[in-house]
């Protein structure tokens, strides 16, 4: 029996089996995949972190139901992959790059003063920000001398120490 008849191909009614197959060989590949690029793509997400993530899960998606050829989309994936890569080395080498690709960080409080624009332009609620000022000790929002909305979306809090 060879490969396309144990997957079936994009086109073709699946079986439970070729489905349980294809789901095996998508979940492998994920792993691997997600295994080989740098740590960082997960546990710092920025907005290209997620494009990707977003990408490859689509992909890999049609891949597993059928909708999509399981070697193309295989290569498709490993493309993006390559592509995360090389802007993350873009962005190391570059500030224009950094700022374009991930963002800049914004001060949102100073001496205890919401940056009212700031905090629009982050598209972020005065709860939400106040949530994550008590998250880091801080009871009011009065008591913090200097906060930024990191590019990732976490508030950073600097003490005057």
């Amino acid at each position: 029996m060879d490969l396309t008849n144990l997957l079936g191909d994009a086109s073709s009614d699946l079986t439970a089996l070729q489905v349980g197959l294809r789901a095996v060989l998508v979940f492998l590949f994920a792993v691997a995949l997600f295994r080989l690029l740098p740590r960082k793509s997960l546990a710092d997400t920025s907005v290209i972190d997620l494009v990707l993530t977003l990408l490859i899960g689509s992909s890999l998606s049609r891949a597993l139901t059928g909708n999509a050829a399981i070697g193309p989309t295989f290569v498709a994936c490993i493309v993006l992959a390559a592509l995360w890569i090389g802007m993350g080395m873009l962005a190391m080498r570059s500030e224009w790059a950094s700022r374009l690709l991930k963002g800049r960080p914004l001060e949102i409080i100073r001496d205890g003063k919401v940056d009212e624009a700031a905090l629009r332009r982050a598209h972020m609620g005065r709860r939400d920000l106040e949530q994550k000022i008590r998250g880091q000790g801080y009871r009011r929002v009065e008591d913090v001398p200097l906060a930024y909305i990191e590019r990732n979306g976490s508030v950073s809090v600097v003490s005057r120490e």
